[in-house]
């Protein structure tokens, strides 16, 4: 028993690796954003399909579910192409760093959707993140575009898992995430169609690599990572789970600069900010972690 918990704990740092590895993937991938996330999506949507009528799961639920996670699905959308699009117009230090925030942004989310009274060290820590995207502005302002798109990001990202907290208490994870995903490509595609260049022969026009990374992002760091992270929380908590995937984005920095040292070097004030974030971010997932423990043995 100890020995399977040991190796559900690695299973999980090897999905906040995979988590980190996303952003590299964003990189090497040279379409623009809102094509590589309809590709992710098309993709990670067939796969999770084939998952759920495997695993014999039904898909029914009422109409008023499916448009809940229609709009959630939009939302996901909106994370993914702001999350991209930040990397493009930066680089994946600058958007990780930005997707740290989600976070605190989920600190003010959950009072409002959850009728829940505002923590208040939740305030304090918001102001310290806060401080820690001025510094990094300042010393980075010719990356002020990757900024706000990767501030965007982590808003998207928060919104949506907000809101997935509440549908996990009457749908199962593979149903939420499957009608997520293709709401996510009917929006995506209705923009492409109506705002877009269409779907023209130069839209499925793709380079090998690039179908090569596409795939691996959709299989591997979104249908594999979703299921498989649920699949441990047979044996590690929830609130374990969330802590270690605190880590993402020191694992993605160290992957940037190892990877693309040239690209990625980035001031002294970069990394005191980025510091100043994650460091947060953990302290704020340990203390929730040791409040739920001790209500716990209360």
């Amino acid at each position: 028993m100890q020995n399977d918990k040991f190796k559900n704990y690695l299973h999980l740092h090897v999905l906040v690796f995979i988590a980190g590895f996303t952003a590299i993937l964003g990189a090497l991938v040279t379409i623009k954003a809102i094509p590589l996330v309809w590709f992710r999506m098309c993709i990670a949507t067939v796969l999770m399909f084939l998952y759920i009528k495997i695993s014999g799961i039904s898909l029914k639920i009422n109409f008023i579910s499916f448009l809940k996670l229609a709009f959630t699905g939009i939302i996901i959308a909106l994370h993914w192409i702001t999350f991209f699009g930040a990397i493009n117009a930066s680089n994946i230090s600058i958007t990780l760093a930005m997707l740290s925030t989600g976070a605190f942004f989920a600190s003010f989310l959950e009072p409002i959707i959850f009728k829940r009274k505002i923590i208040g060290y939740e305030i304090i820590f918001g102001a310290i993140v806060i401080l820690g995207v001025v510094v990094i502005t300042q010393s980075e302002i010719q990356y002020l575009a990757g900024i706000l798109l990767g501030l965007s990001a982590a808003f998207f990202s928060a919104l949506f898992a907000v809101l997935n907290g509440s549908f996990l208490k009457t749908h199962k994870p593979s149903v939420i995430s499957f009608y997520e995903f293709l709401s996510g490509v009917i929006f995506v595609s209705l923009y492409i169609m109506c705002l877009g260049e269409g779907f023209n022969a130069d839209f499925f026009t793709l380079s090998q690599q690039d179908l090569f990374w596409i795939f691996i992002l959709a299989s591997i760091c979104t249908a594999y990572a979703f299921i498989a992270s649920v699949s441990i929380m047979k044996t590690i908590s929830p609130y374990t789970v969330m802590l270690s995937y605190n880590l993402e984005p020191v694992y993605g920095i160290f992957m940037a600069v190892v990877l693309f040292p040239d690209k990625e070097k980035m001031s002294l004030s970069f990394y005191y900010g980025a510091i100043i974030i994650i460091s947060v971010v953990l302290l704020n997932a340990f203390i929730k972690n040791r409040e739920n423990l001790k209500r716990r043995a209360s």
